[in-house]
């Protein structure tokens, strides 16, 4: 069963004091939003790099420089050029790859051989894991309530964009000098410098003017700092009713983990290194030893295990192959049909961003996966039809191709930004980088997986790569359907409420309540002003400032130093 809450708690009360969501709560929240969508420029590089290689990989240019490892055919030595990636950015999610990125691009511009794309693609990868942990955790950490889903959408839309921007670059490079054996080696050197760009601009960014999170500056002690920020990215003042609940709300959640970190590990609070690190050590172990923990865990990860499984990277990775194998015929058609998906399924994110908080995050993944494994089930049945004779039977290949677009499309509005709000919202204050980084672990590992797999197994068989990824996302919506709760217009920290009724102990329960009444939260929900404002003018005195939160070196990597 999904754990569910009571709906008569704090959720409730909460929600009298909520803003407009959709289009009116983006521009409301404008100074949020456009700091969420340059944040977003991480997911344009993640989503650059997915599309990029897929087209160069066509091109006679690159495969010449390759030979004999490489000569431009499926097999396990693509799948492994394509996956090496993938592992590096299962590292960087679990570090912080803030040079990997740039250095290497610049190693795979210096390819001699298959070592230097090995090579340059798993140092690329580092990072591009580490933007893709970082960008959703920010976004969510800086948005209120109801638009959070919208704004850390915004990842996906940003990944979608970058894959389109990638497969019509290629399909653009792949005429210089030529298509054929005099193609020039700028085909395929250009799209792999021009992602040092959009890298360079937001690291710039995060030296220069993106704020800190609040909740990273709470975790820090630094609660006036905390509260500033939030009236800011609010654009109103302190005194706001709705940036007081805010903050409070952080607050207790902050007071509430701190309380349980003491009384877990009474013999690591001496505030030492090592002290820091068992208690890290040993909160990673909760995820998995302490049922609601666990409950989380096994949403993010199963919810990423059912996003990279149900075919989308094979697709994204391998789309210029899979087209040529319905008999279109010539490099320059499958990667013109290759650059309409990126097109597709970039148009189908917008929706996404705009409604996420509308619809909610189960009706949208449910739905979205069945029209997945329909197009997938219908592909199938065309190649298992018509495959054995294609010049015969061109329309069908045409079909087939407009059915993948239909998948494309049914992905970008569901699984593909749906995916990443469940694994940011599903975790509390304390845990959400460590629990959030298992989920990023999740999905590169099995991003990993299924890069490595996918091009062996469409050139053995399309048939069965396409039943195979339509059973695997029918799979998904059944679990969605029964397993995982609907977290729409709830707060980060309201996701105890949901989760607690079958994870937390009766005396957590009462000792988060008896900090809510002590710092004025529950007051202030109630209608009780005065004792709130007592509060709020008390809460910059707070003797635990200098304490380091236990987990805060994990909690966010700020993108301007403070």
């Amino acid at each position: 069963m999904a754990p569910s809450g009571d709906g008569l708690g704090l959720s409730a009360k909460r929600a009298r004091y909520a803003g407009p969501a959709g289009i009116k709560g983006i521009l409301h929240n404008g100074k949020t939003s456009a700091i969420a969508t340059f944040a977003a420029l991480g997911g344009f590089v993640y989503g650059y790099n997915q599309g990029m290689f897929g087209q160069i990989l066509t091109m006679n240019a690159f495969t010449s420089r390759l030979e004999p490892y490489y000569s431009g055919s499926t097999g396990v030595e693509q799948g492994l050029l394509t996956a090496v990636l993938e592992l590096g950015a299962w590292l960087g999610t679990l570090i912080n790859g803030y040079l990997a990125d740039a250095v290497g691009v610049i190693v795979q511009a210096c390819t001699v051989n298959k070592d230097y794309v090995i090579a340059g693609r798993f140092v690329t990868g580092i990072g591009v894991g580490a933007f893709s942990m970082l960008v959703p955790l920010y976004n969510a950490e800086l948005a209120p309530p109801e638009v959070r889903g919208a704004l850390v959408a915004l990842q996906q839309l940003a990944i979608t964009f970058g894959i389109m921007v990638s497969y019509w670059i290629g399909y653009g490079t792949n005429f210089i000098g030529g298509t054929g054996e005099d193609q020039s080696d700028a085909a395929w050197l250009i799209p792999i410098c021009i992602q040092l760009l959009p890298s360079t601009v937001l690291a710039a960014g995060m030296l220069l003017f993106m704020p800190q999170s609040p909740r990273h500056l709470m975790n820090r002690g630094r609660e006036q700092e905390c509260l500033d920020t939030l009236a800011r990215l609010r654009s109103t003042t302190t005194e706001d009713i709705k940036v007081r609940i805010e903050f409070l709300e952080i607050k207790a959640l902050r007071e509430f983990e701190r309380l349980r970190s003491a009384e877990r590990y009474p013999q690591y609070q001496d505030g030492s290194l090592k002290s820091g690190f068992m208690i890290g050590v040993n909160d990673y172990l909760s995820l998995i030893t302490n049922a609601s923990m666990r409950k989380r865990t096994i949403v993010a990860v199963l919810t990423m295990v059912f996003q990279q499984w149900n075919g989308v990277n094979a697709i994204l990775y391998y789309a210029p192959f899979i087209f040529d194998g319905f008999g279109l015929g010539g490099n320059t058609t499958s990667l013109l049909a290759t650059g309409v998906v990126g097109i597709v399924m970039f148009l189908a994110t917008i929706p996404a961003v705009l409604f996420v908080d509308r619809f909610g995050r189960k009706t949208i993944l449910i739905v979205g996966g069945i029209g997945m494994a329909i197009s997938h089930f219908i592909v199938a049945g065309i190649i298992g039809a018509y495959s054995d004779d294609w010049p015969s039977h061109r329309a069908a290949g045409w079909v087939a191709v407009v059915f993948v677009w239909l998948y494309a499309i049914h992905f970008g509005y569901s699984w593909g930004p749906v995916a990443w709000v469940i694994i940011s919202e599903v975790f509390p204050l304390g845990m959400r980088a460590k629990g959030v980084s298992i989920g990023g672990s999740s999905n590169w590992l099995n991003n990993f997986a299924v890069a490595m797999s996918t091009s062996p197994f469409i050139s053995q068989t399309q048939f069965g790569a396409f039943i195979f990824f339509g059973a695997v996302t029918t799979v998904g919506v059944i679990w969605v359907y029964f397993m995982v709760p609907e977290t729409k217009g709830r707060t980060l920290e309201e996701m105890d409420e949901l989760f607690g009724e079958v994870g937390f102990a009766q005396a957590d329960r009462a000792r988060k309540e008896r900090i809510e009444r002590e710092i004025g939260l529950t007051g202030l929900l109630e209608g009780d002003d005065a004792g709130a404002c007592v509060s709020g003018k008390a809460m910059s005195e707070d003797k635990h400032g200098s304490q380091s939160d236990s987990d805060g070196n994990a909690e966010f990597v700020e993108g301007k130093k403070g």
